[in-house]
């Protein structure tokens, strides 16, 4: 089983919602498309691709995934270029076996965590870690993050040791904090009476001599339905109302998790190893990169389920159409996906 092999199972495996790799190897090995254009040459055994999956290509599938991801960065429309390059941070349970034992998370139950980063301008994923599941999160925001690159997190990333890194580095951030933060105002900026921006002040967080942060660090109070929003930045060329706009991008990550798992089936495990875990979960986001690019030039859409729908479709009529048939299938669009 080369690396190739093993890249097109894993996308098959997310595009076609396999719910095991019991479930994926029978298909390469009963399916005349998936035997034709997914599986080795010479076949495959659940075996074979357990070993292949749990000891082999990892290095090689970060490779194409950062690769890919400069790819469909540099195709895909800017949405907010006005608000610079915005990264959302966020982590995600994975629900474990229980002879999973590095995935640590309470008495009686495993769970791994994906710790990701998610391009809001272009709709992509950018970055992915793997701990177990009480994996610290905020280690990673500095990880995750490039120069020049604003990172938006919920206030479970609040951290004023990690805000001083950032700005020390010309990283920046939007990160909403505990509305009882003690707050020591250095300026006070006007707002509008009666509108839903109800402060704005440039400060230092925390208590002095204790956590107190060493740099300034903008302040922005606002309120949607009833709900009081505090957000902490290093962005004060903005206006206030675009740092409130940047943090409520950041539930475009939480939209992409929703969808990731529930139709291109990233957490049906097939594998048991963190490597292994690592493997497939870096294979799902080489399969959403290609249904990004592939739904853009072909559709200029963004991924949608029914684009990923009129794909399996596609493969099943090729399917259907080669039964019999002693040559290899052609089929454009899955070539198209997979570039190749």
């Amino acid at each position: 089983m080369t690396f190739e092999d093993q890249l097109k199972a894993l996308v098959y495996f997310h595009l076609q919602e396999h719910k095991s790799a019991r479930h994926l190897v029978q298909d390469m090995q009963e399916n005349e498309f998936a035997r034709q254009n997914v599986a080795p040459d010479e076949g495959i055994s659940r075996s074979s691709f357990s070993e292949a999956i749990n000891h082999r290509g990892l290095e090689q599938l970060q490779y194409v995934f950062e690769n890919l991801y400069k790819q469909a960065s540099a195709v895909l429309p800017d949405a907010y270029e006005e608000l610079g390059d915005l990264v959302s941070i966020d982590g995600s349970l994975i629900t474990a076996v229980l002879s999973m034992f590095w995935a640590d998370y309470r008495e009686g139950a495993k769970k791994a965590k994906v710790h990701c980063g998610f391009d809001i301008n272009h709709g992509i994923p950018t970055q992915v870690y793997l701990t177990d599941g009480n994996g610290a999160e905020r280690l990673f925001i500095d990880q995750i993050l490039t120069e020049g690159q604003t990172g938006v997190m919920d206030r479970g990333y609040q951290s004023h040791d990690i805000f001083d890194l950032l700005q020390g580095k010309n990283k920046h951030f939007v990160c909403r904090i505990k509305a009882k933060t003690t707050r020591t105002i250095i300026e006070q900026y006007p707002t509008e009476k009666g509108g839903y921006i109800f402060y704005d002040a440039l400060v230092l967080l925390g208590t002095p001599g204790q956590n107190q942060t060493r740099e300034p660090v903008r302040v922005v109070g606002y309120q949607i339905s009833g709900t009081k929003y505090y957000v902490a930045t290093d962005r004060r060329k903005l206006t206030a109302e675009q740092i409130a706009t940047i943090y409520k991008l950041r539930w475009s990550v939480e939209s992409f998790f929703k969808w990731w798992k529930e139709h291109l089936k990233v957490y049906h495990l097939i594998a048991r190893s963190k490597y292994g875990l690592m493997v497939q979960i870096l294979g799902g986001l080489i399969t959403y990169l290609l249904m990004a690019i592939y739904c853009h030039e072909e559709f200029n859409e963004k991924v949608s389920i029914k684009r990923v729908r009129q794909l399996r479709t596609k493969i099943l009529n090729e399917l259907f159409n080669g039964q019999g048939n002693s040559e290899p299938i052609e089929n454009n669009n899955f070539k198209t996906l997979y570039l190749f």
